[in-house]
């Protein structure tokens, strides 16, 4: 009996890390196809990259809602059919505490939903984490795997990793509640070409536009996400995954992440660096200045939560994703200069530049 190809449902698809798991599928599981559910389903058609992947249909519908859970079994919907298997990518990433409030919403309550649909579906879910729940320290010399605790006590004031552990936490309980094969990557900070809404590399187009008022003493771990697509679609398919999977590349001192990039664009780094405890402290002067006045003025300096991330270090080490999920982090080297290329090419301001 011949076998049908899979099919997933993937959150997220419109993003960066959404871009290229669906290459990856493309790459990895010949013939699959996707459901993706969009707020606005007409993003898809206004962004060129997707005319590449034909298999996939959307379906209208935010990860919180479960209105669009009926058009999976809708056949005049087009995408009724059995789902394999959920890619849970979507999130919120937002730094800032003011409005933080749909970050905790969106990244719980909408993991919680696809727990949910994974156990009415009955089928695995991967659950993209980050990095930042665990590998956060203020020692650089810190390097935690799959077995560490959270680090809740460093990043509790800072919205997107403090709901990203509330997510982590709820959906293993809820996971083990209704019988759900639940599996979480925790990938660091994603590099490489194709970030259409230039957000994961947004600190690269700000140092080579010279936007960067000063250096700070803290850390940066960053891979290839190309790479952390491809042990995505692994996690999927391996046959007994583990609960967590760990994604580590190149963790430096942030120093030593923009010497690689001044070396490959010729731009020379910030003179200044600031220690780590003026920095804040100027960072939370400018945010306070910036909403106590009417309309929204511009800062010119990076949100506090920002600036009190950039002082700490981002370590992370692997037990399993080598051997388990085939993961390998390519030279960093040549994952940033593809980064610049790509948006050399591409991002409005430093196209007109070059």
């Amino acid at each position: 009996m011949k076998l049908r190809p899979p099919r997933y449902l993937v959150t997220g698809a419109t993003g960066f890390l959404g871009r290229h798991v669906l290459a990856a599928l493309e790459r990895g599981v010949p013939g699959a196809s996707v459901v993706a559910p969009m707020r606005r389903p007409e993003t898809w058609s206004e962004m060129d990259w997707t005319a590449d992947h034909a298999r996939v249909q959307i379906l209208q519908g935010g990860i919180r809602d479960r209105a669009w859970w009926a058009g999976l079994d809708d056949a005049e919907s087009g995408t009724a059919g059995p789902i394999d298997g959920i890619f849970h990518l979507a999130a919120i990433v937002q730094h800032s505490r003011h409005g933080a409030e749909v970050v905790y919403e969106t990244n719980i309550d909408g993991t919680l939903a696809m727990v949910e649909l994974a156990a009415k579906l009955g089928c695995r879910l991967v659950f993209v984490s980050t990095s930042g729940t665990v590998g956060c320290s203020k020692r650089a010399s810190d390097s935690p795997d799959e077995h560490a605790r959270y680090a809740t006590h460093l990043v509790r004031g800072w919205p997107y990793y403090h709901s990203k552990i509330l997510a982590e936490q709820a959906a293993l309980q809820r996971a083990d509640e209704l019988g759900v094969e639940l599996t979480m990557l925790r990938p660091p900070v994603l590099l490489g070409p194709g970030d259409h809404r230039y957000r994961s590399t947004g600190h690269i187009t700000r140092y080579i536009r010279g936007k960067m008022p000063f250096r700070l003493p803290g850390g940066m771990h960053f891979i290839d996400i190309r790479d952390a697509a491809d042990a995505i679609v692994a996690a999927m398919r391996v046959e007994s995954p583990r609960p967590v999977y760990h994604l580590a590349g190149m963790a430096s001192t942030l120093d030593g992440f923009f010497e690689i990039v001044r070396d490959l664009t010729g731009v020379p780094m910030p003179p200044r660096k600031l220690p780590a405890t003026l920095a804040v402290q100027l960072a939370r002067a400018a945010d306070r200045a910036a909403h106590g006045l009417p309309g929204k003025p511009s800062n010119p300096l990076p949100d506090p939560v920002v600036v009190e991330m950039a002082t700490h270090y981002w370590g992370l080490s692997s037990r399993y994703a080598k051997d388990e999920l085939g993961y390998e982090s390519r030279d960093p080297v040549v994952t940033v200069r593809e980064t610049i290329d790509w948006l050399s090419a591409h991002h409005p301001k430093l196209a007109r530049a070059a």
